[in-house]
């Protein structure tokens, strides 16, 4: 997840779900000429696709597509493939609902992060690619991913990435005042106060309300808000996971031991790199970022295990990560899939791994190549070791709304307030959970 992504993510931009309520009726469909999906494609029938060629055009912004796309043409000459950058984020989703809607532009494959995967599954706007043998590739990706992929008892997406999350954290920071690392939710706590009293100016984060972040943490809790059946879903963050997490954190915010400052500005990247951010809970995908964004931290910066709601525990959750998914309209499906294939199990992994990116499939996370591999940044840290165990521990059953990028962008308006005093982090959710039902029902979706 780049630094764009995310500040995307959070920023956001309304994204009108009408047209999924209207696709869930017998019309919903795809355009007109589109190549029907095929009871069950072999790995002939997709290696005819490749032999007759074609041209396919792919809407994704994640940077190391740019080689798999270039390599995926040399091995198969025949093809052509338009890669094509039609925003990040929510920009790129508002233009992939808009051609969809016109019926024409729609590309073959679209890059979707698994928090928007659900609108378009319900608007019948992304292919099942059961079809295409997607459901044998169970056990291919880690569970994180793969469940993020799957609705009912269809595919409507490959997994491209993953982001188990983890605590990463300066150990010059630590050291300098005798901290130990965290291991649980209660010691992490007490090392913001120990910090803090050490050195008024250093915090042990920041947080100044993120919907993925505050999501992330209720899920590893165990705390299920969402629940989703068709165009009937339920919001409810009254559950005991949801309420671990507020407890906890309002702690921090209370007692003003975490620093106010948004996430991936100058500020935050300047704290990452002085010390006065000791820590970050987060995706997988942070290394590159550290890497690139905080010089500074060079050789201070390890990974540890995410901190534990119960001492010895082992529950993680996930923090980002995308699908390529297959427009229903396409007119070119197995060609599309066969690139899926080649860029989600094939060799376009290996290319995107040695581009920075995070895996989720289970062969290349279990490697010694991947987990041996050494980080000059982080002290010659194997840190793909504790990711790669992180990845195999998040905890199973969460699910996103089917317009989460609504709600996401009405996090701050919400439960937002919470960070700045005034009301609690419980009473925000419940003021994003109100809001997040009356735009459900507004949008026709049957909410409890």
């Amino acid at each position: 997840m780049t630094t764009t992504r995310r500040r995307t993510l959070l920023l956001g931009a309304v994204l009108s779900v009408s047209l999924a309520i209207a696709a869930c009726s017998p019309s919903g469909g795809g355009g007109s000429g589109a190549e029907a999906p095929p009871e069950s494609a072999s790995a002939t029938d997709l290696q005819a696709a490749l032999d007759a060629g074609g041209g396919i055009t792919i809407w994704a912004w994640e940077p190391t597509l740019k080689q798999v796309v270039a390599d995926f043409q040399a091995k198969y000459p025949k093809v052509k493939v338009n890669l094509v950058n039609a925003g990040t984020g929510n920009d790129h989703y508002t233009a992939l609902q808009n051609v969809v809607k016109a019926g024409s532009g729609i590309p073959d494959i679209a890059q979707i992060e698994y928090f928007a995967l659900p609108q378009f599954v319900l608007a019948k706007s992304v292919a099942d690619l059961k079809g295409f043998g997607a459901d044998k590739l169970e056990g291919t990706f880690t569970p994180g991913p793969w469940n993020s992929v799957r609705s009912g008892d269809g595919i409507y997406g490959m997994p491209m990435d993953s982001g188990p999350m983890a605590l990463f954290y300066n150990k010059e920071i630590f050291d300098r005042h005798e901290i130990e690392v965290p291991a649980t939710w209660e010691e992490y706590i007490e090392a913001a106060r120990k910090l803090h009293a050490a050195d008024p100016k250093a915090y042990i984060t920041s947080d100044t309300g993120d919907p993925g972040f505050a999501t992330s943490m209720i899920w590893q809790a165990g705390g299920r808000p969402y629940k989703v059946e068709g165009s009937t879903v339920s919001v409810d963050f009254g559950d005991a996971g949801t309420r671990k997490f507020t407890t906890a954190w309002q702690r921090l915010v209370s007692d003003k031991l975490i620093a106010p400052i948004n996430g991936w500005t100058d500020a935050w990247y300047k704290g990452l790199g002085d010390g006065t951010i000791a820590t970050l809970v987060i995706g997988a995908w942070m290394p590159a970022n550290l890497e690139t964004g905080v010089k500074a931290g060079f050789g201070k910066w390890r990974v540890a295990p995410m901190p534990q709601w119960e001492s010895g525990g082992g529950a993680t959750s996930e923090s980002g990560g995308s699908s390529l998914a297959i427009p229903e309209a396409s007119p070119s499906k197995a060609l599309a899939y066969a690139f899926l294939k080649y860029a989600g199990v094939d060799e376009g992994v290996r290319t995107r791994l040695d581009g920075g990116a995070f895996p989720a499939t289970t062969a290349e996370l279990a490697s010694k190549t991947f987990q041996d591999k050494k980080f000059p940044y982080f002290g010659d840290q194997r840190v793909n070791r504790i990711l790669a165990e992180s990845a195999g521990q998040v905890v199973p059953g969460w699910s996103y709304l089917p317009y989460q990028v609504y709600a996401n962008r009405i996090f701050n308006d919400t439960a937002g307030k919470a960070y700045v005093g005034g009301v609690t982090l419980q009473d925000g959710l419940k003021a994003w959970q109100d809001a997040s039902i009356e735009y459900g029902r507004e949008q026709g979706f049957s909410v409890r």
